[in-house]
C-alpha cells in the first residue's frame, strides 16, 4: 500500500494543485490527509487535492512522488477510481 501524489500542475484559485491518492485502501488515505494537516473539504471521491507549497512537506512524510500518469494507472489498477461520468 502507498499514498501516491503527482505533481502540482492543476490551476485553481491562483494556485497549483497536486493529487494525493492510495493505491489500496480509502481509509489509508484519509489517515494519511488528517495526520498531515489536510482539510477533508480537499477530498473529491478518490483523492485529495493539495496546493503546491504542501507538496514537499507530503513527500517528506511519506507520500511517494509519482507522475500524473502512473497515479492514475494505480489509481485504477486498485479500483478506487471514480470516473468522470459516475461524478453526477
Amino acid at each position: 500500500m502507498a499514498i501516491l501524489i503527482d505533481d502540482p500542475r492543476w490551476p485553481a484559485h491562483g494556485r497549483l494543485w497536486a493529487h494525493l491518492v492510495s493505491d489500496a485502501d480509502i481509509d489509508e488515505l484519509h489517515a494519511f490527509a488528517e495526520a498531515n494537516g489536510i482539510p477533508r473539504r480537499g477530498f473529491d471521491r478518490d483523492h485529495y487535492d493539495v496546493p503546491e507549497e504542501s507538496h514537499a512537506r507530503l513527500v517528506d512524510a511519506g507520500a511517494r512522488h509519482v507522475d500524473g500518469h502512473e497515479l492514475v494507472r494505480r489509481l485504477i489498477a486498485s479500483g478506487l477510481r471514480v470516473r468522470a461520468r459516475d461524478r453526477r
